[in-house]
């Protein structure tokens, strides 16, 4: 599994295997299979988000190092 992945893809392909096991078709060893690559899925999304995470909080981190909680978007929600 190409760990480059992009989230959207991961996901979707998540999305997919999830599909194919609760369809009910595959047989044991097939679904075995298939349960470890949507975990090695599930991974990449988890990393994905962990960075994207990241990323955000160095955008609002202040120069004090105190993070800073602003709504999407830095609009007011009010």
């Amino acid at each position: 599994m190409e760990n480059k992945m992009k989230f959207e893809e991961a996901m979707a392909q998540l999305e997919a295997a999830v599909a194919r096991l609760e369809g009910g078709s595959l047989g044991l060893d097939d679904a075995i299979a298939e349960y470890e690559r949507a975990v090695g899925l599930v991974k990449i999304c988890n990393e994905r988000l962990r960075d994207a995470e990241q990323r955000v909080r160095l955008l609002t981190e202040g120069a004090d190092g105190s993070v800073s909680d602003m709504p999407f978007g830095g609009v007011n929600e009010d």
